[in-house]
């Protein structure tokens, strides 16, 4: 695959997951391999990465999922609440939303479910550069895992909803939260065909600012 095919076709795949075929762990391990590759900052690495193929571990991770969802929804920044400002934008923005609700109701039925951690945790009070700098040492490795998925003819769909109950997930695969940071899962499972295409995203004069604001 060609690089910018796969920098742009590289979706979040929810309806086209394949449950019905496995995953190897070799396939999975060799994704941390190059994920590991990604950039940290100051070179410390403290992403650590939780893959969890046991299915009722799976089961349980849905039934947390699902109810961090339900509080997702019912807020006013969930996904199908957002105004895109045109009747296209927003049927495609409906699509996304009923693409995200049936992943709530099946991601336990992925054959690997991937949370991508990080040592260490940010205090609530610490100053928000702080938060921002640690995850970014963790969510480019998770990026890079996410297209070495794709070079397996692997799908995955980046969420933070989980993170709505840190704690619930946490303990279900048994995170010493007080040392560790969850900063976003994935499914993970091959797909239902191959043909994926570029997304629909602004034009890039405009979300350019040259030199200034």
């Amino acid at each position: 695959m060609e690089a910018v095919d796969l920098l742009t076709t590289t979706r979040a795949v929810r309806r086209r997951l394949d449950f019905d075929r496995p995953v190897e762990r070799d396939v999975l391990r060799d994704c941390v391999r190059i994920a590991l590759q990604a950039p940290s900052g100051s070179n410390k690495w403290p992403v650590q990465f939780v893959i969890v193929t046991e299915p009722s571990r799976r089961s349980a991770l849905g039934e947390a999922y699902r109810d961090a969802y339900a509080d997702y929804q019912a807020s006013a920044g969930y996904i199908g609440k957002v105004d895109k400002g045109s009747d296209a934008e927003n049927d495609q923005q409906q699509r996304t939303a009923r693409s995200a609700e049936y992943l709530a109701a099946n991601i336990q039925r992925a054959p690997a479910i991937v949370l991508a951690c990080g040592r260490g945790r940010v205090p609530d009070d610490a100053p928000s550069f702080k938060a921002i700098n640690f995850a970014a040492s963790v969510h480019p490795a998770l990026w890079s895992f996410m297209l070495a998925a794709r070079l397996h003819g692997l799908g995955t769909c980046w969420t933070g909803v989980s993170l709505g109950d840190e704690a619930r997930t946490g303990a279900i695969v048994g995170l010493p939260l007080e040392e560790v940071t969850i900063c976003a899962i994935t499914p993970v499972a091959r797909t239902l065909g191959a043909d994926f295409n570029p997304a629909r995203r602004p034009d890039p004069d405009d979300v350019i600012h040259w030199e200034v604001w």
